[in-house]
């Protein structure tokens, strides 16, 4: 990625370039053990902006500049003139005005593509609306490769809401680069959508789908869990149909691989039972560490800063 550009799109950037962001937050995870901060952004100003609720994705973005030296100026729910009727084009000038970057989530599909229009300074997509996520896509991808040490030859499952699920969309496109075998398992309502899945089929991977997972446990290398997201349901009749249907528990994995990793991009409701979090295999929490390591890979990137950074 160059500097000063945008990040909204798993489209915004190739293999190169996200071999790139690992290498970069590999060097920043090891840096990490022996110092707690960095100056590589002093002077520098993140403008945080959320109107959906967010912990792991706004907090490691906020730590992740204020850990390379950097301040924040937050933005949360209802205290923006959009609540007045200021476009998103007009909010990202004026964001432009009091930061030198901007992460910004919010519900609505193609939101921050809007805010681009206006914003002069490098903005990333923090998720919007069911569309995408591609920051946590690539610490996805970071964890797959500390988990698995590769990024070929493996199978990977996605497990739960795959229609709604925007950071699924945003993995599975972006592994669909890389020589892996895809899994789908998921209710009818919830299939993975057509358009994602166009993305595997162009790449020549392989695939199937399912909405059993005992019948493909035994050979999936990544199990990625996701919550049915009842916020996305217009019929919350179809929610209560779908939203148990699939749990990850001990039963489950009798005959999962010993090397399986278990991924979730969290929040859990009831999909991967508390029991499994002594499981070795369990690597959610190990994966919400990451997108700290990735996210400072991501700043110092867009700003320029990371030429210095060893890898």
């Amino acid at each position: 990625m160059k500097p000063g550009s945008h990040l909204l799109s798993i489209d915004d950037f190739g293999v190169k370039e996200a071999d790139r962001i690992l290498k970069v937050a590999k060097s920043f995870e090891q840096q990490l053990k022996f110092t707690k901060k960095f100056n590589l952004l002093d002077g520098h100003i993140l403008a945080s902006l959320f109107f959906e609720p967010s912990t792991r994705t706004r907090l490691s973005f906020e730590s992740a500049m204020l850990r390379l030296g950097g301040s924040v100026l937050t933005v949360v729910g209802q205290t923006s003139s959009l609540e007045k009727g200021e476009s998103f084009p007009d909010m990202g000038r004026v964001v432009s005005s009091y930061a030198d970057i901007a992460v910004m989530r919010h519900p609505k599909e193609f939101s921050v593509h809007e805010l681009c229009k206006g914003a002069k300074i490098p903005v990333i997509n923090a998720g919007d609306g069911a569309n995408e996520h591609p920051s946590q896509s690539l610490l996805d991808l970071y964890t797959i490769q500390k988990s698995q040490g590769r990024l070929e030859n493996i199978t990977i499952g996605f497990l739960g809401d795959l229609k709604f699920g925007r950071a699924a969309h945003s993995t599975v496109k972006l592994l669909s680069r890389y020589p892996v075998n895809f899994v789908f398992i998921s209710h009818p309502y919830l299939k993975l959508p057509e358009s994602v899945l166009k993305v595997v089929k162009e790449n020549g991977r392989k695939y199937e789908e399912t909405d059993t997972l005992k019948d493909v446990v035994d050979h999936t290398d990544v199990l990625y869990v996701t919550r049915v997201q009842k916020e996305r349901f217009l019929d919350l009749s179809e929610y209560e149909e779908v939203k148990s249907v699939f749990q990850v528990n001990k039963d489950t994995l009798i005959s999962a691989k010993k090397s399986m990793s278990i991924m979730h991009p969290l929040p859990r409701l009831e999909e991967i039972q508390k029991e499994v979090d002594l499981d070795p295999r369990a690597n959610y929490f190990d994966q919400v560490q990451n997108g700290l390591y990735v996210r400072m890979a991501l700043l110092a990137m867009l700003l320029g800063k990371a030429d210095g950074v060893s890898v």
